[in-house]
Order: structure tokens, then C-alpha cells, then sequence
């Protein structure tokens, strides 16, 4: 039997995907936006009744919702290489995970690029066969990937952008209104090298965390920023020979 608090957490993803607010629920309801975000607080109560409610106003009922949640699988860390393979086979295919994976809505993706309804739709059926989402009706979803996940290292996804992104990237001048490049060369000690690793993927996460804060956002007071976070053992090929002792062989 799931949990009450399971239970709870997918109502409110799926309130989420259904563009619906606690505000505009508790007028559904018939109760103040107080006493709703106190149902869905840790901790918080939720009779049956109420669960059956909430059901009527996502136009599900209980039985769907319960069955949903036998079917939550385990969040993926990573894909594998056949289905790196399968998503960059495809350009169009590519560019839709690329805006799953920023939870864009079906709306903002065919609204910002040139891509049709049915294209965006194929879309989304292909990347919910790969299992990197979950496609729910109205063309809504849920990715299927954890917090942490990474493209392989040195899969089709990474190689990709390494062929055809990093150039373009790194071309700019950085010199813009909220863009910086730094390169820092040191020498760490072991024990500060994982430290400042966990340091950066915690910037990561606070760049992904502010994104999701900010779709509320009209577009006319955003603009696209794309995060690289890196961190290798590594000296500048052209200056390797001019090192007494080649770092390898140390």
C-alpha cells in the first residue's frame, strides 16, 4: 500500500502539470489557499474526501491516481548508450529532451522554436518510449530522470556537443551582462578536490533550482543562460613539452 505522503506528492506533481495553483485549487474547493498549502505541508492531513476532490478537479479519479503511483519507477542517474544514441540520432528529437530536461511545457516549446505540434508531439512519444519521460495526456509529462542525473562522460550525448557545441560556446566573448569565464590552474590535495567537486554540483543544482523559480516569470523578463561546470586533471597539450617530467609518468 503506498504511503499517504507518497500519495500526496504526486497530487501535487500532478496539479503542477495541470497548470493548476494552490490558489486556484483552494477556489475549487471552496477553502482558503492557507488551509490547502497546510494539506500538502510534511506532516499535514488529507481526508479521502478531500483526495476525491482534488481527483474531480484534475478530471482523474482515485483509482487512476493510485495506479499511477504503482507505477513510479526509480528516477535514472544516467541513460544508456543506446538511448544516448537514439536521442541524438535525431536533431529535432535532441532539442526536445534538451527542453524536457529544463521542464519546458509542450506550449513554450513550439512557441520558441520551429518545430509543429505534431513534430513536438512525435517528440515527446519517442523520448517516453526511450523512458526518459513520462507522457501524460494534453501532451503534459514527467521526466523520469533524478536530480542528479549526467549524460555519460563519454557517451553520444557528451561526444556530441563536444563535435558541435563547445566551439560555439566558448567563442563568445563572456563579456555580457551576467556572463563570466574564468580558468583557474592550481594543485589540490585529494580530500579538497571531492570537496570543491560537491561545492560546484551544489552551483548546478542552485542554477536548476532558480530556473524552475523563474518560469513563473513573464519572457520578457528572462534570458537563456547555459551553465559549464568542469573540473580535470589536465595541462594545455602545446605546453607539455616544456615540462621536465611528464605528469603521467610521476
Amino acid at each position: 500500500m503506498a504511503s499517504t505522503q507518497s500519495l500526496i506528492e504526486l497530487i501535487k506533481f500532478e496539479l503542477k502539470a495541470a497548470g493548476i495553483s494552490y490558489a486556484e485549487l483552494a477556489r475549487e474547493l471552496d477553502l482558503s489557499e492557507s488551509s490547502v498549502k497546510r494539506m500538502f505541508a510534511s506532516g499535514g492531513e488529507m481526508p479521502l474526501s478531500r483526495i476525491d476532490e482534488i481527483c474531480r478537479v484534475l478530471h482523474c479519479d482515485f483509482a487512476d491516481l493510485t495506479s499511477r503511483l504503482g507505477r513510479t519507477k526509480p528516477a535514472l542517474q544516467q541513460l544508456t548508450i543506446e538511448q544516448e544514441r537514439a536521442v541524438v540520432a535525431e536533431e529535432k528529437l535532441l532539442l526536445v529532451a534538451l527542453c524536457c530536461l529544463s521542464q519546458w511545457s509542450f506550449e513554450q516549446i513550439v512557441k520558441a522554436y520551429r518545430i509543429s505540434d505534431a513534430e513536438a508531439t512525435q517528440a515527446l512519444v519517442q523520448l517516453d518510449h526511450l523512458g526518459i519521460i513520462e507522457l501524460r495526456p494534453l501532451n503534459r509529462y514527467k521526466l523520469r530522470l533524478a536530480k542528479t542525473f549526467r549524460w555519460q562522460p563519454q557517451g553520444p550525448v557528451m561526444q556530441f556537443f563536444r563535435d558541435d557545441a563547445v566551439q560555439d560556446y566558448f567563442s563568445g566573448g563572456f563579456d555580457g551582462d551576467g556572463e563570466l569565464l574564468m580558468l583557474v590552474h592550481g594543485q589540490l590535495g585529494h580530500g579538497k578536490v571531492r570537496e570543491l567537486v560537491e561545492r560546484l554540483q551544489r552551483v548546478a543544482e542552485d542554477f536548476a533550482r532558480q530556473h524552475m523559480a523563474d518560469q513563473k516569470l513573464p519572457e520578457s523578463e528572462k534570458r537563456a543562460f547555459t551553465l559549464v561546470l568542469g573540473m580535470r586533471n589536465w595541462l594545455f597539450e602545446r605546453l607539455r613539452h616544456l615540462l621536465r617530467q611528464d605528469p603521467g609518468q610521476r
